[in-house]
């Protein structure tokens, strides 16, 4: 029983001396540790001078091209197609006859209320002279009047349908395919063809709500096309009046001359659009810009150690952001190896000119 006693002891004496062992090597260490990050040498980094520049503020948006006019060619009253007299896919002028419906039932019909309206004439004039000799009463030439005046009507009601039969361009521009040929019965609900006027074309659009004001008036917009490395202009002649509030953006619309036809209609554009030029403006790399939280932030060196300052930015390009506030020309921006980098931390800066 003592033996058991004494080896109990024992190794309860040899867990306790471990344990004291372990605590003052982890001191040490820990001791260790602290004076060599305290003899540790500062951090190489890159960083720049900021100095003030002119900043040219241009975004990049995506617009579509449209038409600057379009239309679908139907004809206003059914009947049969009785000729066509246009060409898919050409120029037309502004009142050439495209297509004609037979009006033959709709003549017949004139002349039937042209008879009418003679008759009726004659009748008002009859009983104007029989009022006059006091032979009538005024009722009853006020009902030959009616009668004229609705057979008269009736007539300009014949002509103006028979004057739909015949369908012009309403201005100049190609037209598409059709879908009709002589002798198909047509309604105004079939389409016969698309009229497009592009030797000019629209590029509309959107640009945030904040930068709204900076638009200027009749500026000149750069854009591209897909497929294509050439650099097409045109001129900003409407903005919407307001924003639209599901997506906070401003719609507006440019126009571009279309003379070598190469630009068609429906296609995306991706539009380079110059806001107001900047002098004397904040200009860093992005690179050097670290999101966080509550907004963005930079490192400066300062007395050769790291300063975190927080800074409003806004308009990126694809190598450049300008910041609004927090940075001043002759500060020195840390603009590598940023995210390793805490408040304070001990820095030595290799500035690129």
């Amino acid at each position: 029983m003592k033996i058991k006693n004494l080896i109990y002891a024992l190794l309860i004496i040899g867990l306790g001396s471990f344990v004291t062992y372990r605590v003052m090597e982890n001191k040490n260490d820990s001791e260790n540790s602290k004076n060599k990050s305290n003899t540790k040498g500062p951090v190489n980094v890159d960083g720049i001078i900021i100095q003030p520049q002119t900043f040219d503020n241009n975004l990049s948006l995506s617009g579509s091209i449209e038409a600057n006019e379009q239309v679908e060619i139907r004809s206003e009253v059914s009947g049969i197609v009785e000729s066509i007299n246009f060409k898919e896919g050409s120029q037309v002028t502004k009142g050439q006859l495209l297509f004609k419906v037979n009006d033959s039932e709709l003549r017949a019909q004139l002349s039937q209320t042209t008879t009418k309206e003679t008759l009726a004439a004659e009748n008002e004039r009859r009983a104007k002279l029989l009022l006059e000799k006091e032979a009538i009463s005024q009722e009853e030439y006020d009902v030959a009047r009616a009668e004229y005046a609705s057979a008269k009507a009736q007539s300009q009601l014949i002509k103006a349908q028979l004057a739909k039969t015949v369908v012009r361009a309403p201005f100049s521009g190609k037209i598409g395919l059709r879908s009709i040929s002589v002798g198909t019965y047509i309604t105004p609900a079939v389409l016969v063809a698309k009229l497009v006027n592009t030797a000019k074309l629209k590029i509309t659009f959107s640009i945030p709500e904040k930068y709204a004001s900076q638009v200027q008036s009749d500026a000149v917009i750069d854009f591209t096309v897909s497929g294509s490395d050439k650099v097409y202009k045109a001129a900003i002649y409407a903005v919407e009046p307001e924003v639209e509030v599901a997506t906070r953006t401003l719609q507006i619309r440019a126009i571009a001359d279309n003379a070598d036809g190469k630009l068609f209609p429906g296609t995306f554009a991706d539009v380079k659009l110059p806001l107001a030029i900047i002098k004397d403006a904040i200009v860093v790399p992005s690179e050097s810009i670290i999101p966080v939280q509550e907004g963005k932030k930079v490192y400066i060196s300062n007395m050769g150690k790291a300063k975190e300052v927080m800074v409003e930015a806004t308009t990126r390009t694809a190598a450049e952001i300008l910041i609004l506030s927090g940075l001043k020309a002759g500060d020195t921006l840390i603009t590598s190896g940023v995210m390793s980098l805490k408040d304070g931390t001990p820095v030595k800066v290799k500035v690129k000119l």
